[in-house]
């Protein structure tokens, strides 16, 4: 092991002043406090050099060279030492140290040395204080950093001060170490964690240069620990925006199997999650757990080329294991296949590029900005094993770097194969040195304990006292580091400095880019930087390889196109086919995994990006639908409209008196309304609008048929009375039938104000299809409108029942025909209508259009059905619209005669007259109303005549023979037995008329306007006789029946 050289003492620090008692105390409990503290470390030292059993089966191993490492230890004194831990030797599987590492250790280590004599140079301690350093190699292991460390703990053990002193006996301790008051450690993450849990139980101060792991700041663990350089979450930021820069979405991630690299990994994916950039590969380069073989890094090659898409790779490790990744690249040939983003573990690392130079090419590298130290450039290169003799380690660099065995070398189971020796001629050159570009991160950690130092003397011992003080004899480690956290400087770089509230150094960031500027020349260049947050990278100066300047694409799949649907490749989280949406489908803004069906009223945009509003749609005026409606419609109110002026102009003729004014105008103007209707459901829909539109179709309806119900129905019950009773039928006054008609008319009112309450009407958008944005009343769209026609339907039905009871009437009742024709008709348009009406659903327009053309029909049919018979002969016939042409005739079906006839009580031949004989037991059934008379042709002669027997208000019963002779009838008074008789008979004197010459009679019907009276008087006839011969009459019975007036 190295020599321990005990620290120089200042001739001019002031002696404590320490009682007797003190002294002896200090004494007497020193080899137990000792002893203890050893015990502890021992055993904790032990553990961990156990667990690793390549490190504990070393001498085994090598039997040439049995002590190897060797310790060595280079030394700067001074009043205040710090402690400094390097990676002066490479780490090796079967080796504790490997080869010495140039840049990132030795270099690292003269560093150290060269500020801290520029520390004392430029006076930056306090006046008459020396700052020295004691270094150390712990050859890239945790453990056997760990091991080294404990050196830095001696001193605080068993020192109790700075002076010597004899105990009771007289006798002197026998170890003095040296106090460690910081420590400037380490540069693998993993080492200063372990050194970090030693040095806090001492509370002694750390200072790491090239530790980044984020782990190391969490100060509930390590409130000891500070770093010039700052912490990975920052690289790995600038790391995930580069990626994003480049527009890579499909990359791998190597980490090395270290605190450094799996917190990088962690930091790494949750960053690169937030941008939607997948991990295709994930391996673990081996550090901790040993050194791997070659074929280990073959493996990795392997994976990465199994997913040759994924061409972008993030390298998160030290650069001896990136040397041999890009070794094993080379031997798979995949050369220019990836494109490498690096840490600064290993970026700019000669180990890592050089002999694999090809395979470099096009890394963009993270590196902690860091400018060169003023003077050290100058200072190394003038370096020589003879006038660097305080460097152990030199001499080792020496040799491999010039390749030659030197006088001084001792044996290392790396200069073995060595033959030439050194000359003593060899210098250092730009030429054949390499720098590492981050030393800054030492000499500011040096620095930053100097200023510290100076800070804390301020305070604690004054402005102007000369050296150490007792607060700072030993130094207090709690209050060193408050000082410590709170300095500001510039450093020897030039850069200003300060810890921030984590104790990380500053996040300033170089990216740095591997290029062969020419051909066969490669260097390392910076092309951006990351400053917190600020980020630039010029991409006019990246070049991935020699002629092709453009970025490799690092992407699974290819974006899918605007619109279109990502289905992933299962299993795979980063490569997808792409897929176009529905017809009717719009991506979903939300998830790019899944379209969604557009809202009813709304289509896709061409890119199924957006669903875009379908323009409103309603049965337009100038549509051929809408222009065939109307145009009904108008011609059917011009004609209502002539009908109505024309009974207007003849209301008080005998043809308009006969078709019932009043319940003709209610029918012509329920007509109109239906018209109108067509008006309505053509219209823009609106609240308004549907509201009359639901309310007046079934009221338009109702109107009519309830009108035609009324008259149809009185007609019905004439008759109907007419054969139980002589009495006239009640309420078939014109008041009595409008009255009938508004009570009609209030059930249709009634079913609209509880369809209005269950069901309010509204205008709303109607889609029948996805292409249809139709505004439409909501009772159009399904079969509410139903509701409406239901009413209507049913009095049609009854209107068209009671056409059919009352269909055999007398031809001279004819108005009942017509209205059985029209109801016939409206049945087989409602017949075709209703399911027209249902299976048009899905076509609005159709639908109402169809709807609007029933209404105008059924409301034609009963106006020309009514009224074309009555304006015939108001218009084209006005001779007829007289009292006589309305009495028209029908035949009767049958006349028989009774030869039994007899005179009735108090009749008597008087001379030359013959008396009308009654028959009771005849069969014919005659009304209550007859007045009887005789018309004489040709009186007192044989000759054809007529008989006529006239009703009180002018229908007559004509009947036609040959008579040899008729007197004019006298009229007497009605018999009052004939009131309740069921026939009445009449006779005829005649001379020559037998049964086959009985006359014809018939019936001509009265105005619906003339009155009704009762019956008054019957016919007494009497005649002359005819050759002195008077004969009994036969007697002619009407077995027709004839009913009183109808209308």
């Amino acid at each position: 092991m190295g020599r321990i050289t005990l620290p120089r003492r200042n001739p001019n620090r002031t002696r404590p002043n320490l009682s007797h008692s003190r002294l002896v105390l200090a004494c007497s409990f020193l080899p137990l406090v000792a002893g203890l503290a050893f015990t502890l470390i021992a055993s904790c030292v032990s553990a961990s050099f156990l667990s690793d059993d390549r490190i504990h089966s070393l001498s085994s191993i090598n039997g040439t060279f049995p002590n190897w490492p060797v310790k060595r230890v280079a030394e700067i004194p001074g009043d205040l030492v710090i402690g400094g831990l390097h990676m002066v030797h490479e780490r090796q599987d079967k080796l504790i140290c490997g080869p010495v590492m140039p840049q990132g250790g030795l270099q690292a280590a003269e560093v150290m040395l060269y500020t801290v004599d520029k520390v004392n140079e430029l006076q930056v301690m306090p006046f008459n204080v020396t700052l020295g350093a004691h270094i150390l190699d712990d050859c890239d292991r945790d453990t056997y950093g760990l091991q080294q460390a404990v050196d830095f703990i001696k001193g605080s053990i068993t020192n109790i001060d700075d002076e010597q002193y004899k105990c009771k006996d007289g006798s002197l301790p026998e170890v003095r170490q040296q106090v460690i008051s910081g420590v400037v450690a380490a540069a693998s993450s993993v080492t200063s964690i372990q050194v970090a849990n030693l040095l806090r139980l001492f509370k002694i101060p750390q200072i790491s240069f090239f530790s980044t792991s984020p782990e190391l700041s969490n100060k509930q663990r390590f409130e000891y620990f500070s770093r010039t350089i700052p912490s990975d979450h920052y690289q790995t930021l600038a790391m995930a925006k580069i990626v994003s820069h480049l527009h890579w979405t499909y990359i791998s991630i190597i980490y090395e199997e270290s605190n450094y690299g799996i917190k990088a990994f962690e930091e790494l994916e949750r960053l690169l999650r937030e941008r939607n950039i997948c991990v295709a590969v994930k391996a673990k380069l081996t550090k901790d757990s040993g050194v791997a073989g070659a074929g280990a890094y073959d493996h990795i090659v392997d994976k990465l080329r199994a997913k040759p898409k994924a061409r972008g790779v993030i390298v998160f490790g030290s650069d001896q294991e990136v040397a041999e990744l890009m070794k094993a690249v080379k031997r798979k040939n995949s050369t220019g296949l990836f494109s490498w983003i690096g840490s600064d573990g290993w970026s700019a690392r000669t180990l890592v590029s050089e002999g694999q130079e090809a395979e470099v090419e096009g890394t963009l590298s993270i590196q902690p900005q860091a400018n060169p130290v003023a003077g050290f450039k100058e200072y190394f290169l003038s370096l020589t094993v003879e006038n660097n003799k305080r460097n152990p380690w030199f001499v080792e660099f020496w040799e491999d770097h010039f390749h030659c065995r030197h006088p001084e070398g001792l044996p290392t189971p790396y200069n073995t194969n060595y033959t030439r020796a050194c000359t003593g001629r060899e210098r250092l050159t730009d030429e054949n040195t390499q720098f590492e570009a981050q030393l800054q991160f030492v000499s500011d950690a040096v620095m930053a304990f100097a200023h510290a130092f100076r800070d804390m003397h301020q305070v604690e011992c004054g402005l102007n006292h000369p050296g150490l003080c007792s607060q700072m004899n030993p130094i207090n480690g709690e209050k060193l580091l408050k000082y410590l956290r709170q300095v500001r400087f510039t450093g020897l770089s030039g850069d200003k400095f300060k810890f921030n509230d984590r104790g990380d150094g500053p996040a300033r960031y170089n990216i740095i880019h591997y290029k062969q500027v020419l051909p066969g020349h490669f260097e390392w260049v910076n092309v951006g930087f990351f400053h917190d947050d600020e980020f630039q990278l010029n991409m006019t100066d990246v070049q991935f390889q020699i002629g092709h300047p453009k970025p490799p694409e690092s992407e699974c799949s290819k974006p899918c196109a605007r619109g279109l649907m990502k289905k992933y490749v299962e299993g795979e989280s980063c490569c997808w086919s792409c897929h176009s949406c529905g017809q009717y489908e719009q991506l979903d803004p939300l998830d790019e995994t899944r379209c969604r069906v557009c809202p009813l009223g709304t289509l896709p945009s061409p890119d199924h990006l957006l669903c875009a509003p379908l323009p409103e749609e309603h049965i337009a005026p100038d549509s051929s639908f809408a222009i065939v409606a109307i145009s009904f419609a108008l011609t059917g109110m011009l004609f209502t409209l002539a009908v109505l002026v024309v009974f207007l102009k003849n209301i008080d003729t005998p043809v308009v008196r006969a078709s019932g004014r009043e319940l003709s105008f209610v029918i012509l103007g329920g007509t109109l309304m239906c018209y109108m209707v067509t008006f309505l459901l053509i219209i823009r829909p609106t609240l308004l609008v549907c509201s009359i539109q639901q309310f007046s179709i079934g009221l338009s309806f109702s109107i009519v048929y309830g009108a035609l119900l009324t008259k149809t129905n009185r007609i019905a019950r004439i008759f109907n009375a007419s054969n139980r009773t002589a009495k006239r039928p009640s309420f078939i006054s014109p008041k009595s039938q409008l009255t009938f008609t508004f009570g009609l008319t209030c059930v249709q009112v009634l079913i609209n104000v509880l369809w209005f309450l269950a069901d309010p009407p509204q205008a709303i958008y109607h889609h029948p299809t996805r292409e249809d944005n139709l505004i439409v009343c909501k009772a159009s769209t399904d079969a509410s409108y139903m509701i409406a026609f239901s009413y209507p339907i049913f009095l049609v039905i009854i209107c068209t029942i009671y056409a059919v009871l009352t269909r055999k009437i007398p031809e001279a009742f004819n108005e009942s025909k017509f209205i059985g024709f029209s109801m016939y008709t409206t049945c087989v348009i409602w017949l075709a209508f209703i399911p027209i009406y249902f299976s048009t659903g899905s076509q609005v327009e159709l639908r109402i259009t169809s709807m609007s053309g029933t209404i105008s029909l059924s409301a034609t049919v009963t106006t020309i059905c009514l009224f074309i018979p009555k304006l015939y002969i108001i218009i084209l016939h006005p001779e007829k619209n007289v009292r006589q042409s309305m009495m028209k005739t029908t035949k009767y079906q049958s006349v028989r005669t009774s030869q039994n006839s007899h005179r009735p009580p108090g009749a008597a031949n008087q001379g030359n007259s013959l008396d009308v004989q009654w028959v009771p037991q005849t069969t014919s059934k005659i009304g209550k109303n007859l007045l009887f008379s005789t018309m004489n042709n040709n009186q007192g002669a044989t000759t054809n005549g007529q008989v006529v027997v006239t009703t009180e208000n002018g229908s007559e019963l004509q009947g036609g023979g040959s008579v040899d002779s008729l007197a004019m009838a006298n009229v007497k008074p009605f018999p009052p037995q004939l009131a309740s008789m069921a026939s009445i008979p009449i006779a005829i004197a005649s001379s020559s008329m037998g049964p086959s010459q009985l006359p014809a009679f018939t019936q001509t019907t009265p105005t619906a306007d003339e009155p009704v009276s009762a019956p008054k008087s019957v016919i007494s006839a009497s005649t002359q006789t005819v050759n002195n011969v008077v004969m009994p009459l036969p007697t002619l019975s009407l077995t027709q029946e004839v009913p009183d007036v109808l209308i």
